[in-house]
Formats: C-alpha cells, sequence, structure tokens
C-alpha cells in the first residue's frame, strides 16, 4: 500500500488549533514540524502542509526550501487575513482563512493520487489487522476502526511478537523520527490502541509495559 504522509509545518502558539487531529482522522498518515531543520530529517512525505497561522512570518523561505528539497512536493500554504499573499512560497494552493479543515482536505483530495483499495491482513495471536479499510479485528471484541498512526504502531509490535520493543524504535519506526525528548504522544496512542485490543485498557493482557524500556506484544490466544 502507498504510504498516504502528509507533513504539516506549523508554529507553536497555542491558541492557533493544529489541522493534524482532523486530517489523522481523514485517515492520513500525520506528521508535525516546527522547522525546517525538523522537517527535513522527517522522509519524504505526499504533501506538505505550511500552516503559517502560528508563526511570526509567512515562511515563504522555509517553505520555498522544502519545496526544493522534495521536488514536485504538493504543498497547500495557509495564511491568516492579516497576512498579505506572498507567491514566493513556491505553493501549489494557497488558502486564507476563515477556512475549515473539511476546506483543507478537500484540496488534499484534489492533490494527491486515489487511495489504493487493496488491503493488507496482518494477524497475530486473536488479533487481525486490516490495514486497507483501517480496521483491528479482536476475537470477543469485534471490529473497530483504526487511525494511520495505531496501524504503525501495531505493525511495528506485529512485527516483533512476545518481544520488547524499545519506545525509541516505536518511535522512530511510527513517527519518522530519532528525537525522544518528548514522548507524551507514543504513550497517548499506546493508550488508545490498548482501548482497541483490550478487554480493560486498566489491565492490558496483550500489549504489556516493559517497565523502564518499552513494549511487548504477547498471545491472548490458550494454547491448544
Amino acid at each position: 500500500m502507498v504510504s498516504r504522509s502528509i507533513l504539516i509545518m506549523q508554529g507553536k502558539r497555542v491558541e492557533v488549533p493544529s489541522l493534524a487531529p482532523a486530517i489523522e482522522q481523514a485517515g492520513y498518515n500525520v506528521m508535525v514540524a516546527n522547522t525546517g531543520d525538523q522537517a527535513l530529517a522527517l522522509s519524504k512525505p505526499m504533501l506538505l502542509i505550511f500552516d503559517t497561522r502560528g508563526m511570526r512570518s509567512s515562511g515563504s523561505r522555509t517553505c520555498r526550501r522544502l519545496a526544493k528539497a522534495w521536488d514536485e512536493l504538493p504543498v497547500i500554504h495557509c495564511r491568516a487575513a492579516t497576512v498579505k499573499l506572498d507567491e514566493s512560497a513556491a505553493a501549489t494552493v494557497y488558502l486564507v482563512e476563515p477556512f475549515t479543515a473539511r476546506k483543507v482536505l478537500n484540496r488534499i483530495k484534489k492533490l494527491l493520487p486515489a487511495r489504493d483499495s487493496a488491503d493488507q491482513i496482518h494477524q497475530f495471536g486473536d488479533i487481525t489487522l486490516y490495514t486497507g479499510k483501517r480496521t483491528v479485528y479482536v476475537n470477543g471484541l469485534g471490529e473497530s476502526s483504526v487511525t494511520p498512526k495505531l496501524i504503525g504502531l501495531l505493525q511495528s509490535l506485529m512485527k516483533h511478537p512476545n518481544q520488547t520493543v524499545t519506545r525509541e524504535q516505536l518511535i522512530e519506526w511510527v513517527w519518522n523520527t530519532t528525537y525522544t525528548g518528548d514522548t507524551r504522544t507514543l504513550d497517548v496512542h499506546i493508550r488508545w490502541l490498548r482501548e482497541k485490543i483490550e478487554e480493560d485498557a486498566s489491565e492490558p493482557k496483550r500489549l504489556i509495559t516493559v517497565r523502564g524500556v518499552g513494549y511487548q506484544l504477547v498471545s491472548n490466544t490458550p494454547a491448544a
């Protein structure tokens, strides 16, 4: 399956809502960076959203830098209504407030190729992951939807069954970065994944914590 990675460049101003949650909820694998150097340390995305609303400038220079580094990359440049249009940013599409996350998603769909509908099935114990339709099925719990990040997390654990996978490895594999200064995002996604695959997320029996190291996916299927 072709990766549906989207990189969002955004500022650090907390009063500006991030577009990341809505885009990830729509089924895309979202990466977020605050600087050009952080962005270039990641793998090349299929599309770049350059959201200048939380930045102190139009970000045109950094936007051009990324567009040049990643040739033929579709770029959506977002700005506040008070910021003058600067077409030197080399963006494919320019959006000015007010706009909704839905409008951004519509632009994404027009810029990206059609989704590969071929499904991939991964199974371990009583867990079955369907990456094409983005669902996970667990015996006794039924089927539920999962986000791209949860798919990446579960796939990484499934590739190393009954083995301890370190927190650093998961951050590198799923978030495409070696930066481990803040692991709260991983903690949140581990909790969300447990809510999908455990009878009781507070007492996990499939996704076990190895204290001080990482996590281990173990089979909850009784031996024959």
